[in-house]
């Protein structure tokens, strides 16, 4: 993994535009988490347990989506997306924007499917190819693990007095922030200009195309 998909800043774009989509596909594909699985996996057993087949399906696709999304990413980190795909990381990257951007132009009265599976797939690349902050690691969908980390990095860095704790701290802490911002942006956007709001994020990972690019240029 390249230096610049490590970076703080890296981190923190993608990480809002995740908190973005959340509340994106919630507000306006009924109730569907699209970035972290866990919620459509208990609303898939719930609608299953009442024999709501066609309302589980809603939860069942994003699902599907993420598996394959992750399966995609092992291909890249491997290496055997080299094989064929100059920089795939960049590639990647540039497919969810792409993607995003066409999901600006799906009417709310279409399937949820049609929205809910490519942003799935969207943070299924996510979660898999960039995990990491400098030495430290991170979840950019879903902040249950980055919440046990600032805990764990607070604890350090109060009651041992450890400096890497106070380092971490600062790091995790700005990750939930950016989260929690880029949630309330995408509930705001989303009630203001509907489906639309998609671009935002969309411009958000084309910003991480360019820090990609700017950074290779730099001597």
């Amino acid at each position: 993994m390249t230096a610049t998909a490590s970076s703080l800043r890296f981190a923190l774009l993608v990480t809002a535009a995740s908190g973005f989509l959340d509340a994106y596909t919630y507000v306006t594909r009924g109730g569907v988490f699209a970035n972290a699985q866990t919620g459509n996996v208990i609303f898939l057993a719930i609608e299953v347990s009442r024999t709501h087949w066609r309302d589980a399906a809603q939860h069942l696709w994003p699902i599907l989506a993420f598996v394959v999304g992750v399966s995609i990413a092992n291909v890249i980190k491997t290496g055997r997306a080299e094989r064929r795909v100059h920089r795939p990381i960049r590639w990647s990257i540039a497919a969810q924007a792409a993607i995003l951007a066409v999901v600006g132009f799906v009417p709310a009265t279409v399937p949820n499917a049609l929205v809910t599976v490519p942003i799935s797939f969207i943070a299924a690349l996510q979660i898999a190819l960039f995990r990491n902050i400098g030495d430290l690691n991170y979840i950019a969908i879903a902040m249950t693990g980055n919440l046990m980390r600032v805990t764990e990095a607070g604890f350090a860095a109060i009651v041992d007095r450890d400096s890497a704790g106070r380092r971490a701290f600062g790091v995790y802490s700005a990750v939930i922030a950016v989260f929690v911002l880029g949630a309330l942006a995408g509930a705001a956007a989303t009630g203001s200009v509907g489906v639309r709001a998609a671009w935002i994020p969309a411009a958000v990972l084309a910003a991480t195309l360019a820090i990609f690019v700017i950074d290779e240029r730099t001597p």
